[in-house]
């Protein structure tokens, strides 16, 4: 049988010949939590990036910007999975070609969003493209490790992704999410994020605890911007987990949306009726102004600086 991304991301992680990037160090921020009891909240829907995943650039990168990062990246990936033989023999570091390829299939990705008007580019179905370039090519990758074209290609964007950034969980992910679980409150996800993004907090979340899973996370409750192929705050995103939370017997008032921005997270999030909460617990991750936080469009029901004392919402 295939290994799941799940099973492949900790497969990797115990492997000693492998080096990754590390987590950017967190600066916490001088706030005052602000935290009462939400006797009506059901569920809670988290942003990933920037609020459970401590990611290095504070947001998933599709190129960054230092090419030596890139190349160091598209050179590991080359080398993993044994890319370099069916790739086009031109002068320079095999890197530079790949770079080439990589940018022009990000570019058609990108314009195929047609009348989107916050797209989201699906990580693996750009890989698929790149795959399918080689495979023209004489390329093969071991199906019975990886799975069909479609897991491979998952898993080879999890691997270039994780290769690009340096990832962690924040301090009490664990404790806060198991806390809310024996609780009785429903969790999932409201983000911008890729099909591999649960994967890298699963990771990051075993670093910590060997023994963690993502048991909190109801899978009917994992709205990513991938699926979607919008980010937020599209209607095209936002309206599909209105409908499913709808066909769940969830109402808007019920549901706690938890992130680090307010534009991005908080303003959409109270335009559905959610409750809200701001994560103020590092400055890299935070956007948010002084401005914001009084109006009463923008201001979060809650405002927390380390993530357990979100579990105050039960009462």
């Amino acid at each position: 049988m295939p290994l799941t991304l799940e099973q492949y991301a900790v497969s990797l992680a115990k492997r000693a010949d492998l080096k990754w990037p590390a987590a950017p160090s967190i600066t916490p921020i001088r706030a005052k939590p602000h935290v009462s009891p939400m006797p009506e909240v059901r569920c809670v829907l988290w942003t990933l990036y920037g609020t459970l995943i401590n990611i290095a650039e504070s947001d998933l990168l599709f190129e960054h910007p230092k090419d030596f990062v890139m190349d160091l990246a598209l050179t590991k990936t080359i080398d993993e999975f044994k890319m370099w033989n069916s790739m086009s023999r031109k002068p320079g570091q095999p890197a530079e070609y790949m770079r080439e390829v990589y940018k022009r299939v990000l570019l058609e990705s990108k314009t195929a969003c047609g009348f989107e008007k916050f797209p989201e580019t699906p990580a693996e179905r750009l890989w698929e493209n790149i795959v399918k370039k080689l495979l023209q090519k004489e390329y093969k990758f071991d199906a019975g490790l990886y799975g069909a074209l479609n897991e491979f290609s998952r898993k080879v964007a999890y691997f270039f992704h994780t290769s690009l950034q340096g990832t962690g969980c924040y301090p009490g992910v664990i404790e806060t999410t198991q806390t809310l679980a024996e609780q009785g409150i429903l969790q999932g996800f409201l983000a911008d994020a890729q099909v591999f993004t649960p994967a890298q907090l699963l990771r990051a979340m075993q670093l910590e605890s060997p023994d963690a899973e993502l048991t909190a996370f109801r899978p009917s409750l994992q709205f990513l911007s991938c699926d979607y192929k919008a980010r937020k705050p599209s209607p095209t995103f936002l309206d599909g987990v209105m409908e499913s939370l709808e066909k769940q017997g969830i109402e808007p008032f019920e549901v706690l949306h938890v992130g680090s921005s307010i534009p991005r997270d908080i303003v959409p999030a109270k335009k559905l009726g959610f409750r809200t909460a701001l994560f103020a617990g590092d400055k890299a991750s935070l956007v948010a102004t002084a401005e914001q936080m009084k109006d009463p469009a923008s201001r979060p029901d809650l405002l927390i600086t380390e993530l357990p004392q979100l579990a105050q919402i039960a009462g």
